[in-house]
């Protein structure tokens, strides 16, 4: 209870979640120690979430037969805990198993051509029969044909909004049968309705749980480059199916393979790019983990670092591994900074290892 309430605490994003458990170690003591940390960074108006409210959600989310996870939890998806800061908690409905499989992810355009559908339902049937489990964004056009390909093997539904919203309208019906034979799973708490922000994190955890992601149709400036760009920074395989250069709904797939993605027309051919990496293993890890994110009591906040930090973000979402480069400064001395400037207001933390300025 006490670690949700903190993770559901507004100016505490993944990043100042993932150093306060790894300092702390238990929520409790997390808690308690928050408004001294938050003092200390000159911010003295944060305020915890409310308790009846954690409550009222936990209630809520166990009514329709969903779950609650912490990313401290022992069954918590292996390749979200792996993102460097992983979400600290994810909603999910159904079966929990289908994160445990090897998961790719599928992503397109939404006014898809029928062609464009017809071979994403394809290949999604297809990787499915190969124990793969599809995972895409219950959107309209290619993540719809992907879902119904990879019905009766394993999909995961990640959606933008909290676990009882159903959206869009038109794939109500859909979304109650991957409740029912696959997984929906979400980073919103229950309740919450989806907006523009929230869709680009919801992209993050499609790639996240995924070994490598295959981008079916994309126009220039599309939400599935996003996508793209959230599975590179991942160290996630990228993927892309080409398309006709006169059609517009497929130039940005199409820029996608020119950029160094690799070109793939079915399963076989995306089975090949995983190839290095065999079914059943948690894939590669980001380059941003391990000795970079422990809890080191020498490292110090340091005004001079956050100053410096904070005159490179701006509010367009980066990594940490460019915010290290830009400033020459150490990641681990970057992770520190940013915490102190996410408990000030000034920052905040993003899944996937993406960081930007609040004012």
């Amino acid at each position: 209870m006490a670690r949700l309430r903190l993770a559901r605490t507004v100016g505490i994003g993944p990043l100042t979640f993932s150093k306060f458990m790894s300092t702390y170690q238990s929520g409790t003591d997390a808690i308690k120690a928050l408004p001294d940390r938050a003092n200390a960074a000159g911010r003295r108006n944060i305020r915890l979430a409310d308790q009846a409210q954690i409550e009222e959600e936990i209630r809520a989310t166990e009514e329709i037969g969903g779950r609650i996870l912490l990313n401290t939890d022992s069954d918590y998806p292996t390749l979200l805990r792996e993102l460097a800061p992983s979400p600290p908690v994810i909603t999910v409905l159904g079966d929990l198993a289908q994160a445990r499989k090897p998961c790719i992810a599928m992503v397109g355009a939404r006014n898809a051509s029928a062609a464009g559908m017809r071979l994403a339902n394809t290949i999604a049937n297809d990787l499915g029969s190969e124990g793969y489990t599809v995972v895409s964004g219950l959107a309209r056009g290619i993540d719809t044909a992907a879902h119904n390909g990879a019905l009766e093997t394993g999909t995961i539904a990640v959606i933008a909004g909290g676990i009882d919203n159903i959206y869009p309208p038109q794939n109500a019906g859909l979304r109650d049968l991957i409740a029912k034979n696959g997984l929906v799973l979400t980073e919103s708490p229950f309740g919450h309705e989806p907006r523009a922000k929230d869709f680009p994190r919801r992209n993050r955890l499609i790639t996240g749980l995924s070994l490598g992601v295959v981008v079916v149709e994309a126009a220039q400036r599309s939400g599935s480059l996003i996508s793209a760009r959230c599975a590179a920074e991942q160290g996630r395989d990228v993927m892309a199916v080409p398309g006709s250069p006169l059609d517009p709904r497929t130039r940005g797939s199409n820029g996608l393979i020119r950029s160094g993605a690799a070109l793939v027309e079915s399963a076989r051919d995306i089975l090949e790019v995983l190839s290095p990496q065999p079914k059943g293993e948690t894939g590669r890890l980001l380059e941003l983990k391990g000795d970079d994110f422990e809890d080191d009591d020498a490292t110090e906040p340091d005004a001079e670092a956050q100053t410096q930090i904070l005159k490179s973000l701006s509010p367009t979402p980066i990594s940490l591994a460019d915010l290290s480069r830009a400033t020459s400064l150490p990641i681990r001395q970057c992770t520190t900074a940013l915490v102190e400037l996410e408990l000030a207001g000034l920052a905040v933390s993003l899944p996937g290892g993406l960081v930007q300025r609040t004012v």
